[in-house]
């Protein structure tokens, strides 16, 4: 018992860091704060290669039904909403998803919808959140992710948290007339594991520097 207890912290708040928390869908109010985000295109562009497309409200709430009916069906995927501490704000999503339990591996997205929101720490919060949940909760063994070439955030946020961009896919994204990499990191349990600062026989999150 001892060992056990030397080693796992039960109170460990796993879904809160130091200015957001992890939290679930809010089916009455995140559609309609989702319905805004798809009206910005900028910020539809640096999170996806799909085609950009504004949603009603009512298309953001069925959207938002389909995410919560595939975490419970598929057990492949782990949605979680953004919230700022002070007052529960909606500040944008997060995902651990195409798990692939048989090789414990899965793949992270993240995404803050609000301009105004953007270079505040609270990317650095989530995936300090994200790896955390998804190595020791979930005990992945590697985790992926997918950046396109012109999100010099995310390729900042993801190298900095130990991510190592493995693969270029080259000229695979087309956007007004010019051709993009579209770029595909990966880290292992092993090296976050490397990345901890280790205290009194345990780790600490060392978090992103």
């Amino acid at each position: 018992m001892d060992d056990v207890e030397a080693n796992v912290d039960i109170h460990m708040q796993l879904f809160v860091g130091s200015k957001i928390y992890l939290g679930p869908i809010d089916h009455e109010n995140d559609p309609i704060v989702v319905s805004k985000w798809s009206h910005d295109a900028e910020y539809l562009r640096l999170i996806d290669t799909k085609p950009v497309c504004p949603i009603s409200e009512g298309q953001a709430r069925k959207y938002l039904e389909a995410i919560e009916k595939e975490m419970e069906e598929s057990k492949s995927l782990f949605y979680f909403t953004i919230r700022l501490k002070e007052n529960s704000s909606l500040l944008g999503y997060a995902s651990i998803n195409w798990i692939e339990w048989t090789h414990d591996t899965g793949w992270i997205r993240l995404g803050i919808g609000d301009k105004v929101n953007w270079r505040q720490g609270y990317g650095t919060d989530v995936i300090t959140l994200l790896l955390d949940y998804s190595f020791n909760e979930l005990n992945l063994h590697r985790l992926g992710a997918e950046i396109i070439e012109y999100n010099g955030g995310a390729k900042s946020l993801f190298e900095k948290a130990g991510f190592l961009q493995e693969v270029c896919r080259r000229k695979a994204l087309k956007r007004d007339g010019k051709w993009w990499d579209v770029l595909l990191y990966g880290l292992l349990k092993q090296d976050w594991e490397d990345r901890q600062v280790p205290i009194g026989g345990r780790t600490k999150k060392r978090g992103v520097k």
